[in-house]
């Protein structure tokens, strides 16, 4: 979500913009490392130009987004935005609750930080083209985030990631 009264840069910029709104007040957490492991994530694939837009929501907003996009009437962790992608320059944007990441770990005996921060990881990651949806899919994704968070200094707990909660989807919205 760009925020209000910013517009993304032209995708054809010399440099990759990260852009934050943080819209929620449930938890506190830094948002220029969050910003730094979504660069790296994109940087990792090859994407060195363009704007992604980065937001931390509250469930309700989250919930509005899913049904919105997705037709899926629930909260869930990250939503990701693909809106141009040419293999080089990538303009998208990740939605990510912050009151799902206090839930969910609590559950994995994490930071809620952490959480948070894996759920922006995560929904990079979907930005360039990792998948989640077959278990071949989704071992190479938990591979990407496990790496992505140890260069943080971060290791995963074992069942956390992204999808750990059954009924958590995410997805890209239509082009």
């Amino acid at each position: 979500m760009t925020p209000p009264g910013q517009r993304p840069r032209s995708g054809r910029d010399a440099a990759m913009e990260i852009l934050f709104a943080n819209q929620q007040d449930a938890l506190r957490f830094d948002e220029e490392r969050v910003s730094a492991a979504v660069r790296a994530v994109l940087a990792g694939a090859g994407r060195r130009a363009g704007c992604v837009s980065l937001a931390a929501v509250d469930d309700p907003t989250i919930h509005k987004l899913n049904v919105q996009y997705l037709q899926h009437d629930y909260p869930t962790d990250v939503l990701s935005f693909a809106l141009e992608d040419d293999g080089q320059t990538l303009e998208g944007e990740v939605v990510a609750s912050a009151d799902t990441a206090i839930a969910n770990a609590a559950e994995y005996g994490w930071p809620a930080e952490h959480e948070l921060l894996l759920y922006f990881v995560h929904g990079a990651l979907h930005l360039v083209g990792y998948r989640d949806k077959t278990p071949e899919q989704e071992a190479r994704m938990r591979e990407a985030e496990a790496a992505c968070l140890a260069g943080l200094g971060i290791a995963m707990p074992r069942g956390a990631g992204a999808a750990g909660a059954a009924n958590n989807t995410k997805g890209t919205a239509p082009r």
